[in-house]
């Protein structure tokens, strides 16, 4: 299958059709091989999903050899919102094709996101009309509060993860995500780890792993 963004693809350990799919999302800059990192660790404790992670459908302005989502340089919140609209739209279709090629349907399906693809993430994932099971976001924020909260059709279960001392995506946007999922009546769990920048600490990466688990293997 050739989906329209090109992706890392990791088919299920077990061998068997993919009970449910985990799709990853990078961060500004990165690409699909980045986050597949992740993708590999929770493989072995995931063995009937299919991972994939897509590359950002821009090349990064800032740096060629990686993606980005939406461009972030020199942007108001207008141009941002507006760009990300685009990247909105193309994530979400990107979601039906996989759900489409591999026979699953929406509540089989996870979002996991880091930095800017938390922040893609959120927005496409709340404004979905077919609500996916679940999404983990790390060291992002929502893009646009506002426009978010006039456009909600999902409340998937969420898992917010930030470092402390992360001085790309300030802890402050963790708090304000926090305030507006509660408001909003979500489920929603935090976590900030301590002394850590902006990265998936290998917490990060065992905390999510335990909530796929739970979510898609119940």
């Amino acid at each position: 299958m050739s989906y329209s963004l090109n992706s890392v693809i990791i088919k299920p350990s077990s061998k068997s059709s993919p009970k449910n799919v985990v799709i990853l999302c990078h961060g500004y800059g990165g690409d699909g091989k980045d986050i597949s990192i992740l993708a590999n660790y929770w493989k072995t404790f995931l063995p009937d999903t299919l991972f994939i992670c897509p590359d950002a459908p821009e090349i990064c302005k800032v740096n060629p050899d990686g993606f980005q989502w939406f461009d972030l340089m020199d942007q108001t919140g207008e141009e941002t919102l507006s760009k990300s609209l685009i990247a909105e739209n193309k994530l979400d279709n990107f979601i039906n094709e996989v759900i489409s090629e591999n026979k699953l349907n929406f509540k089989d399906v996870a979002l996991v996101g880091f930095s800017q693809g938390c922040m893609i993430s959120m927005q496409t994932a709340l404004k979905k009309k077919d609500q996916i099971k679940c999404l983990i976001g790390y060291s992002g924020k929502i893009l646009n509060i506002k426009h978010l909260n006039q456009n909600i059709n999902s409340k998937p279960e969420i898992f917010l993860m930030h470092g402390d001392k992360d001085q790309i995506v300030p802890i402050n946007f963790l708090l304000e995500a926090k305030e507006f999922f509660n408001k909003n009546d979500y489920k929603i769990q935090t976590k900030i780890f301590k002394n850590c920048e902006h990265r998936i600490p290998t917490e990060g990466s065992s905390i999510g792993l335990e909530f796929l688990k739970k979510n898609l293997y119940k």
